[in-house]
């Protein structure tokens, strides 16, 4: 699986063990493919309210990606940019903070935002 992140969840021992039961009989490989499965199907089922809401927040669907190179052009022509992304924002190793301060004016992150501590403390005034 590509990038993943651990979460956690609470369950009253009955549903987990129906859980369980299901597993026991085939229906699912364990616990976390059911509990996958189960995500997928209802993020299938309201796909059209997260699209329209993405495009109503002006929000990046899937993984939005940033380096040194990038951030330097932006800068050069004078351009911020406001960071809003359902899924990842990942900001390269190679950004300085400064540069980050520099050229990112905002960030809203649904899902997760990876970058090093120093351009995480950096932009941390920013985060919506």
């Amino acid at each position: 699986m590509a990038d993943t992140e651990k979460i956690t969840i609470n369950m009253s021992v009955v549903d987990l063990g129906k859980v369980d039961l299901l597993v026991e009989e085939g229906f699912y490989a364990n616990r976390t493919d059911f509990i996958r499965s189960a995500i997928r199907h209802q993020l299938t089922r309201h796909d059209e309210v997260v699209q329209q809401s993405a495009v109503r927040k002006s929000m990046v669907l899937g993984v939005l990606s940033y380096n040194h190179q990038e951030l330097a052009q932006l800068q050069e022509r004078g351009q911020r940019v406001a960071c809003r992304v359902v899924g990842m924002l990942v900001i390269d190793d190679d950004v300085e903070p400064e540069l980050a301060q520099a050229t990112i004016e905002s960030i809203k992150v649904m899902g997760v935002f990876k970058a090093n501590k120093a351009v995480r403390d950096a932009l941390a005034d920013r985060m919506l």
